[in-house]
């Protein structure tokens, strides 16, 4: 597929590149063009014969790249943190784009010293709750030639446990059977040719997910969408493993 390399800011629109210059900024902060640029030379030099394309919008980045979703395959942003407290949170335009992007949002976390990883798990995890996150994973697992563990966390209401010996653990057990069927119900397309691993855990799927993703290339999990809903477009699960996971983070959006 072409690859299509966009730079959206705000900094030339407002400021201008003569008063840039005039202020010295264009020496200790780089013109988005010579970003971009360099971008596009990275790419060649790592896939020579790979179509690429670059544009730089002087617009707000998060409606310019919510737009650009609506015609692409899948958009990658990355996240900034340097150490402490900051390698835990996800910049503001990439949450903002994964919330509202019309296509699979790919957000490059793992790493804090700005330098990609290759994949070394061979592994992609998907947290199974919809057959459209789950279709995505086993699509990308296929292109890695990866492995997929589909993880469907589940938990017990204290309201429903019981300290009568006959009943101990049947709310448990029920809820964890609920589990394994809508695990079940999502791989119901899984391709048979794919090594695919299956997992219930009991616990908050939130923090099932983070866990898993430190053995993963890939966490993927699905964000519903809702017609005529402004708002950020994430449940809690998607929003926490954005902020925390180890991996690189798939949010592809859902119907309903």
């Amino acid at each position: 597929m072409p690859l299509r390399i966009v730079n959206a800011c705000l900094w030339e629109r407002y400021e201008g590149a003569a008063l840039a210059h005039d202020l010295g900024e264009s020496s200790a902060r780089a013109l988005p063009q010579e970003v971009v640029q360099g971008a596009v030379r990275r790419a060649g030099a790592r896939h020579p014969y790979l179509k690429v394309t670059s544009e730089v919008v002087f617009e707000e980045p998060e409606y310019a790249l919510v737009r650009e979703s609506r015609g692409a395959c899948a958009l990658v942003t990355g996240t900034r943190g340097r150490g402490g407290m900051a390698e835990a949170l996800l910049g503001s335009v990439s949450l903002a784009v994964a919330g509202h992007a019309h296509c699979p949002v790919i957000v490059v976390r793992g790493s804090h010293d700005n330098r990609a990883r290759a994949g070394r798990q061979g592994l992609i995890v998907v947290g199974a709750g919809d057959r459209t996150a789950a279709a995505f994973a086993f699509e990308e697992a296929a292109r890695r030639g990866a492995a997929v563990e589909a993880i469907r966390a589940w938990r017990c209401p204290a309201r429903e446990s019981t300290d009568h010996a006959l009943l101990t653990g049947e709310p448990a057990r029920l809820h964890e059977r609920q589990a394994v069927e809508a695990l079940d119900s999502a791989l119901q397309d899984a391709p048979g040719t794919a090594e695919l691993r299956r997992r219930t855990v009991e616990g908050p799927a939130g923090a099932v997910l983070v866990g898993a993703s430190h053995h993963a290339d890939l966490l993927v999990v699905g964000a519903r969408r809702r017609p005529r809903h402004f708002g950020l477009q994430l449940g809690r699960v998607a929003h926490r493993v954005l902020h925390h996971s180890a991996c690189p983070v798939a949010i592809v959006p859902e119907e309903g």
